[in-house]
């Protein structure tokens, strides 16, 4: 049976302490409620409901699955009742406007709360996360009288929200969709059909509120002619009271490889007539109004890429340290002992603890720079968050996801036979893990984004700012002789070195040769990913070393800290400064062979 899910909340705060700084954020203006107390206590009450209300659910929701009976969708046992204590505690209001009944507090705390819901179950968790990125599109681009009629529900979780892009035939080239929208008397008739559409409906929220990308009539072609509407699976009065079902179904629910109790619906709007919306923003604005939803939900797959590494890695630690098997390889004793003990076994578990380690670190450092850039008082401060924040998304997006999809694969290599066995859960982390690399744009145009678009903004100065921060820290470490963290120093530099020297080729060459930028940009965002995750291992590393020279705190859990930094540095920064032969030679190679000859 699966091991229990318990949250690794000490780690978590200690990147909340060290590499986000959550203080210095409870302090900007509008985060006062965030004390450390406060805090604190939040955590601690996630972790019990994570684990022992979530996570409990999990597995037998994977067997089970979500169904569509009679055009009705069911989820599993368990599940709805899950749902209401979520509402009830408030859980979805923590990043919330308090205008609408939202907590207000950081970015920097809901990560660490999104990464305990995910990793629990992620398959409910989905939709939560859906929800959360709906409300930050109407914040930001809904009328007055949307916001009042539905952030209210939309945050307290009585309602919940969708995210529908995609369509047959178009699929990630969101521009060609062919979804309609027609005017009738101040609203919107919406007509159409949407495929992939997660949590497109189920039997636990009142009602489900979909962000639905369509054309007006006369608008121009591509994505230049898209528009965002607000499309509610039951529509709403001026007072907020329920009416009459809108014209849209659920035609039917996909068969997938993972996620199993997520409902990934296609769903049908305007069988009769076309479905009343509302539209978001301006007309052809839709593509400015869903990136807004678009990038809070590349944030929180990166999330996702982390918190099932993270569960992968508790199962296999937990199976490691139960399971006998063998003998002491250094011939300590001939009694069986527990595979942990074999060096190959601690080697995956390592690779596990150390990867799930710096996609924390790179997803919270994204989440406080959220912060950052929209409360920091300094409007030079601000920008310069803000231009962090666009450069690293698509790389905790796309690395996150990539390793965490490998950590829940080594996690079924520790477990070994048993891993492929469904009961042991471990295959389910793999099954669960594999879309993440696929949706809100795969990972392959992720790395696109980043090196056609993201390093090139503002002439390049956030990508220059990362690299100098990341020399600022080689350079800390540069005192150190011997030991761990003269190690971590002596593998970061020269990974830094070459992150800079590739991302000055990528740069001088893109402009002129964009085929050639593409083919290295996957190896590229690989490349910084590794790098990021290393140089925040790093400074996590130097702030274990200040608390343990002044006996402050755990001493085992900071030493574990600064061996964990070093064995990233050691095994995994030396093949990304490697990458940077591959990344320059790439054209040469990926586009040599013809097409009909692959």
């Amino acid at each position: 049976m699966a091991a229990d899910y318990q949250a690794p909340v000490k780690d978590m705060r200690f990147v909340l302490d060290t590499v986000v700084d959550l203080d210095r954020i409870g302090e900007l203006d509008g985060f006062e409620t965030a004390s450390r107390d406060t805090v604190d206590q939040i955590l601690d009450e996630a972790a019990k409901f994570a684990g022992t209300v979530l996570a409990p659910i999990n597995h037998d929701g994977d067997r089970q699955g979500a169904r569509l009976v009679n055009g009705v969708v069911r989820m599993p046992d368990g599940f709805a009742d899950c749902y209401r204590q979520y509402v009830d505690a408030g859980w979805g209001s923590v990043t919330a406007s308090p205008d609408h009944g939202g907590m207000g507090l950081p970015w920097s705390l809901n990560v660490a709360l999104n990464e305990m819901w995910q990793a629990a179950n992620m398959s409910l968790a989905d939709g939560w996360m859906l929800t959360q990125g709906a409300i930050e599109a109407l914040e930001a681009h809904g009328s007055a009288e949307q916001k009042a009629i539905y952030l209210p529900k939309l945050v307290t979780g009585e309602w919940s929200g969708t995210m529908n892009l995609t369509e047959s035939g178009a699929g990630s080239d969101v521009g060609a969709l062919r979804t309609k929208a027609e005017p009738d008397n101040g609203s919107w008739r919406i007509t159409g059909t949407k495929i992939f559409i997660t949590h497109g409906d189920q039997d636990m929220s009142d009602n489900v509120i979909h962000l639905v990308l369509a054309r007006t009539p006369g608008a121009p072609p591509g994505t230049k002619g898209i528009s965002l509407f607000l499309v509610p699976k039951r529509l709403v009065d001026d007072d907020g009271r329920l009416g009459p079902h809108n014209d849209l179904r659920v035609v039917s629910l996909e068969h997938k490889l993972g996620h199993l109790a997520s409902p990934t619906a296609m769903m049908s709007y305007g069988d009769d007539g076309g479905a009343l919306g509302g539209l978001i923003g301006g007309e052809n604005q839709g593509m400015a109004c869903m990136f807004t939803m678009m990038n809070n939900a590349r944030l929180n797959v990166a999330v996702q890429g982390l918190s099932i590494a993270d569960r992968a890695y508790q199962a296999a630690r937990h199976w490691a340290r139960e399971r006998i098997q063998g003998t002491d390889i250094g011939g300590r004793g001939h009694e069986p002992v527990p595979i942990i003990r074999h060096p190959d076994v601690r080697r995956m578990l390592m690779d596990m603890k150390s990867h799930t380690e710096a996609m924390r670190a790179l997803c919270y450092s994204a989440a406080a720079a959220v912060d950052l850039a929209r409360h920091h008082p300094d409007p030079m401060m601000r920008a310069r968050h803000h231009g962090y924040l666009e450069l690293i998304t698509p790389v905790a997006k796309a690395w996150c996801t990539d390793q965490g999809f490998e950590m829940a694969s080594l996690g079924v290599q520790v477990h070994g036979g048993m891993g492929y066995i469904e009961e042991a859960g471990a295959a389910q982390y793999l099954r669960d893990a594999r879309i993440t690399m696929i949706y809100e744009g795969t990972n392959g145009i992720q790395a696109l984004d980043l090196v056609r678009r993201k390093l090139r903004q503002d002439g390049g100065q956030a990508a220059g700012r990362l690299i100098a921060d990341m020399r600022a820290t080689v350079a800390a470490l540069g005192a150190e002789r011997g030991g761990a963290l003269a190690a971590i120093r002596d593998r970061l530099a020269p990974a830094v070195d070459a992150l800079d020297q590739a991302t000055n080729w990528i740069r001088d060459t893109f402009a002129d040769d964009p085929v050639a930028g593409a083919a290295a940009a996957t190896p590229y965002c690989r490349m910084m990913g590794f790098t990021v995750g290393g140089w925040l291992l790093a400074q996590g590393a130097r702030a274990a070393a200040a608390r343990l020279a002044v006996a402050n705190g755990d001493t085992g859990f900071h030493e574990a800290k600064i061996q964990t930094a070093r064995y990233f540095a050691e095994q995994h920064l030396p093949p990304a400064a490697a990458l940077l032969g591959p990344i320059t030679h790439a054209r040469e190679i990926v586009m040599a062979v013809a097409e009909d000859q692959l």
